[in-house]
């Protein structure tokens, strides 16, 4: 079937959708449009789904939705005799829509839903779902993505991301079904009228913020927690779950941004609510002026990640990368852990191939062994998952990723921002009654373990050629890079063949001299290449200068 054929057929069955119509109807007369929209099929991967909203196959809407929760609802059924799933979703446009949507499908296929009363981060999904004994959870939610985006995440009954294998199953599930004849849906009342579809009960949420609580590594000891926090969800579910979890560890001088307090899915504030990125940290900091703030904290619409703060000695807010936070986090676990004799004999850290090797250093200062994994936290919680198989749970005392993801415990298979949070504020609140500040022990670390910098660089290719584009400059790279900056390429690692153990993905690590290296790779989720810096010097200044060059040079490659 080709693009105008898809596009007549959709306008043929969506009478009943007035708004999805409309927008049907004005793209009658713009060829442009209407490929943008049919041109392909929203992928389905270990990501679940993620588009930008509205009519047509490459978007996320209501029929989209409805096919991928069928085709879900046939793979569960060939699993299990009698699946249960669990169904969450964020601050979005749309999203308690689709959640209904969901449950409404699953309904119709015996599946009994198990879905939360309100908005909640995505880490409840995956501690629901291994809680209740679910087959599956959905997460109705598109991370940090701007407010255009929606997005599907499936969890497997290990409350991790799907694997490929699995993924790959749903798809062809997926891919036999007529997207406006074979979806089953009930009425969404009627079916919480006949506890086809529950929601979840308090109980679950209380066992999740016990078990974050149950995360802290101070063992006993006294702190003081009256720093000056402020907090902001960016629009998003984090409010409720990170204010009382602060609340009821002691946390009592902390206030909100209030442009940003309550979910709005078009975040006004803020266009693209990402905590890695300076401009949506921008009204926070504002606010932790105004309010004199020791630490600000932000936490992304599905309270998966963190960003902060610092206010240092000249009264100036620094922004920590997540590769920053992740040691620091990294280096107070493993400190706390030590002293009180609490770190496990074979005790694991994991993170990403792409964040800092500095993490790596201070885990082997301490005896912990390293896992690399690849990029994405489904990744982390995959080996959380082989270490509670062999009975070895305990032996996991923290996991990140450079995108300011972090998870300390095994109680979810993803990263958590409530629990980062909770970290978080703990940990300066330690070092504040030490005397020491976070910037100083960030200073500390660097001073023992060599000045690094990592930068992360995305550039976007949108449109129906910006797949085609991005795959010609990944093979480019593969024909051969001889120096970047002015150092040598020492040696290349092609992910794609898979190598020391891993799935294969595209991705391209160059190292260079000096143990500088930049990793490239296409982004999972977004129309973007993305390249990794890391660079290291004698001095912050020689790291940042040979970080700029490395910058530029990438660049140069990817036109």
């Amino acid at each position: 079937m080709n693009i105008t054929e898809e596009y007549n057929l959709w306008l043929q069955h969506t009478a009943d959708n007035q708004e999805l119509h409309q927008e049907l109807v004005a793209m009658q007369n713009n060829k442009a449009q209407i490929e943008d929209a049919f041109y392909c099929e929203l992928a389905f991967g270990t990501a679940g789904l993620r588009g930008v909203m509205g009519a047509g196959t490459n978007r996320m809407n209501s029929y989209i939705v409805a096919r991928a929760s069928q085709g879900v609802a046939n793979y569960l059924k060939q699993k299990q005799t009698q699946p249960a799933v669990v169904i969450g979703y964020d601050s979005r446009n749309n999203s308690r829509k689709f959640a209904e949507i969901t449950a409404e499908v699953f309904a119709a296929n015996g599946i009994k839903v198990h879905i939360w009363p309100e908005l909640m981060p995505v880490p409840t999904v995956s501690f629901a779902t291994r809680y209740l004994k679910a087959a599956a959870g959905i997460m109705i939610t598109a991370s940090h993505n701007p407010a255009k985006y929606n997005g599907y995440k499936v969890y497997g009954a290990d409350g991790c991301q799907i694997t490929t294998e699995a993924a790959n199953s749903i798809l062809a599930e997926i891919n036999k079904l007529d997207i406006f004849k074979d979806v089953k849906k009930a009425d969404f009342q009627t079916a919480l009228a006949s506890q086809q579809i529950s929601y979840i009960d308090d109980a679950v949420y209380n066992a999740f913020l016990k078990e974050v609580k149950q995360q802290s590594v101070l063992f006993g000891e006294e702190v003081q927690k009256d720093a000056a926090i402020v907090y902001t969800p960016l629009n998003g579910t984090g409010l409720k779950p990170v204010t009382q979890i602060l609340a009821e560890a002691g946390y009592n001088n902390i206030k909100i941004v209030p442009e940003q307090k309550l979910p709005d899915g078009n975040f006004p504030t803020c266009p693209y609510p990402n905590p890695e990125l300076a401009e949506a940290l921008k009204l926070g900091i504002e606010y932790a002026k105004k309010n004199n703030a020791d630490l600000l904290l932000a936490t992304d619409p599905d309270c998966d990640r963190v960003g902060i703060a610092v206010r240092d000695e000249h009264d100036e807010y620094q922004i920590l990368t997540g590769n920053q936070v992740g040691v620091l986090l990294l280096d107070y676990i493993c400190s706390q852990r030590s002293k009180h004799h609490q770190l496990p004999e074979a005790a694991v850290m994991i993170k990403t191939v792409v964040t800092t090797a500095m993490a790596e250093q201070i885990a082997q200062s301490y005896g912990v062994r390293t896992i690399n994994v690849l990029t994405g936290f489904k990744y982390i919680g995959e080996q959380i998952g082989l270490l509670e198989q062999k009975g070895k749970a305990g032996n996991y005392i923290f996991g990140f990723e450079e995108s300011c993801g972090y998870l300390s415990g095994p109680y979810v298979r993803d990263k958590d921002g409530v629990n980062a949070a909770y970290l978080i504020c703990e940990m300066y609140s330690y070092y504040s009654t030490q005397g020491v500040s976070i910037l100083q022990k960030l200073a500390e670390l660097y001073k023992k373990h060599g000045y690094s910098i990592n930068l992360t660089c995305s550039y976007e290719f949108d449109g129906s050629t910006g797949l085609a584009k991005m795959q010609q400059i990944m093979n480019n790279l593969r024909q051969g890079v001889a120096e970047l900056a002015g150092k040598k390429v020492i040696s290349v690692l092609d992910y794609a063949g898979g190598i020391n153990g891993l799935p294969a993905e595209n991705m391209l690590q160059f190292t260079l001299e000096d143990k500088c290296s930049v990793i490239v790779r296409p982004s999972g989720t977004e129309p973007k290449l993305k390249t990794y810096i890391y660079a290291i010097g004698e001095s912050k200044a020689q790291a940042e200068q040979i970080a700029e060059k490395l910058i530029a040079s990438s660049k140069e490659l990817l036109k």
